[in-house]
């Protein structure tokens, strides 16, 4: 379902190919300015990871892993509460290993967002894995 203004489904959408385009781009500056201030939360299914700074190194040291990325996103429901969202969001991964191993992964985000000075940030995006191969 997607509930809300058209504005705000669409800068929604807008921050999810931002962060998509920073993971393929493996630009830290760029991906982190998708994260709200303050007590953000990045959960990959084990643990949470609170805390925009920390959310941003653990992603680095999860990237360096990596020689390669590919990595798409779509939102399958955006559902806008004034200044608050709730997004579930299917990711595409097709990832090469620094030793060279490839793995794909499709994965689904239960995100919640937020507006701050007009614009969308996540809050906090849990992971799960539905298919890897």
């Amino acid at each position: 379902m997607f509930t809300g203004p058209i504005e705000d489904r669409i800068a929604i959408r807008d921050l999810i190919d931002a962060y998509t385009d920073a993971v393929i781009q493996h630009d830290a500056v760029a991906w982190a300015e998708t994260w709200a201030e303050g007590n953000s939360v990045w959960n990959l299914g084990e643990k949470d990871i609170t805390g925009k700074a920390n959310i941003v190194e653990a992603w680095k040291g999860a990237m360096a892993r990596f020689s390669f990325v590919d990595f798409s996103a779509r939102p399958g429901q955006i559902n806008v509460h004034g200044a608050t969202a709730e997004v579930r969001t299917y990711a595409h991964e097709f990832l090469v290993g620094t030793d060279g191993a490839e793995m794909r992964i499709v994965g689904q985000y239960h995100d919640h967002l937020i507006k701050e000075s007009g614009r969308w940030f996540f809050r906090s995006r849990h992971y799960k894995i539905l298919r890897r191969s």
